[in-house]
């Protein structure tokens, strides 16, 4: 018989059945911790199928806690605001020089900002950075003329949150080693906005399932009464 693995181990020896509280589940995460800081992630399962235009959900959320990453950030922007960018904390800021170094493969970022004047040259990376989820967007605030705060925004915790086709969404929550009361926050932060950004063509229950884990943890079912609005 194979030797069964760490994570195999705690799912056996855990009710797989049982809702747990998010005090509960992080509880359970920390008793079972690896040696490095693992991330807490959360996944809500919800009842849309955004193959359909008015039931995709997607968004950006501010976590008041952080993220416990570095947020790495390139910029579209020229002048001024190139310079204000760079002053905000953007790895790199550019414009044409910038679009073709993504063309030649270097697409190691996090987020995309632009200014509306840049999308020009941006529109010229659709095929680049549309797979990757890393296209400018106004409606996300990726494409505009404060990029200085955009950039700030994102170093700070903004995180984009999007559904993927089987109609979940996954969210990294900050580190194991933060304390429950900032990862409650962002917990409640991000489960909060997604309730929020519920669209028009889901119908029936929207918020079906929500399982909080760790990079190495088991997956822990919490009780839809931890997320207001479900």
């Amino acid at each position: 018989m194979a030797k069964q693995t760490k994570k195999q181990k705690i799912r056996a020896a855990l009710d797989g059945e049982k809702l747990y509280t998010v005090t509960e589940a992080l509880a359970t995460l920390r008793e079972h911790k690896s040696k490095f800081d693992e991330t807490v992630e959360v996944a809500m399962n919800l009842g849309v199928d955004p193959r359909h235009a008015d039931q995709m959900v997607r968004g950006m959320v501010s976590l008041p806690s952080g993220t416990g990453k570095d947020v790495k950030v390139a910029v579209f922007a020229r002048g001024d605001n190139a310079e204000k960018a760079l002053a905000a904390g953007a790895d790199k800021v550019g414009a044409e020089d910038l679009m073709e170094d993504m063309q030649n493969g270097n697409l190691n970022y996090d987020r995309v900002i632009a200014t509306p004047d840049m999308m020009g040259v941006v529109g010229r990376l659709g095929k680049v950075l549309g797979p990757k989820g890393l296209m400018p967007n106004p409606k996300l605030g990726t494409v505009t003329p404060n990029v200085e705060q955009a950039v700030k925004d994102a170093k700070a915790g903004q995180v984009e949150f999007r559904v993927e086709k089987l109609g979940i969404i996954h969210s990294g929550l900050g580190k194991l080693s933060f304390s429950d009361d900032a990862l409650i926050a962002n917990f409640k932060a991000l489960t909060d906005a997604v309730v929020k950004a519920k669209p028009s063509g889901a119908k029936g229950k929207y918020v079906r399932k929500v399982t909080l884990t760790s990079s190495m943890g088991p997956g822990l079912k919490v009780d839809l009464a931890e997320v207001e609005g479900a």
